[in-house]
């Protein structure tokens, strides 16, 4: 999968119709966490951003060509990664970022029981490099000093197996 300027162009046009009604539903499920400084790492267009509550700040960073505002803090309340994790090969600087926040947010295809793999909608070799249980996320996260907080499939419908999950870090400096 290429991430140029033609992908972002059509995920614009494909998506823009719920984009803000998804931002709703993810700004209410990491509500608990209070953030006022948020790293939407993974932002894709900037639609976290675009639709972020009054008084919050968020900072926007992607690997692709849509303009983003970059990684400006040393920590964060909360670092989102909104349909990010199954596309990333090398979880390390994931595990990098993640020690800069108190609270991590996540969605991610969750390969239901009994799906085979290779049947499975979320199946896309060359844009998925990874592939999620439940078991598998909770445990990435636990390895990285997180605790779940919750987990729910708040995004489906119009959304099928993505599963959202909050984590709250189990020190935090302060």
């Amino acid at each position: 999968m290429v991430y140029d300027l033609a992908y972002y162009e059509r995920t614009l046009c494909l998506n823009s119709a719920t984009a803000k009604d998804i931002c709703e539903i993810r700004w209410q499920f990491v509500h608990e966490a209070k953030a006022k400084t948020v790293l939407d790492y993974g932002s894709g267009v900037g639609w976290f951003r675009a639709f972020r509550p009054f008084g919050v700040v968020v900072d926007t960073y992607d690997i692709g060509v849509a303009p983003q505002t970059g990684i400006n803090k040393e920590n964060y309340d909360l670092i989102t990664l909104w349909d990010v994790l199954e596309h990333i090969m090398e979880t390390g600087v994931i595990k990098l970022y993640l020690e800069k926040a108190k609270w991590a947010a996540v969605t991610v295809p969750i390969l239901p029981p009994g799906k085979y793999l290779h049947e499975w909608k979320h199946y896309k070799p060359g844009e998925h490099v990874r592939y999620y249980t439940e078991e598998t996320l909770f445990g990435f996260f636990g390895s990285c000093g997180f605790k779940l907080v919750k987990s729910e499939q708040v995004e489906c419908p119009p959304r099928e197996d993505i599963v959202s999950a909050l984590f709250k870090r189990n020190k935090w400096k302060n």
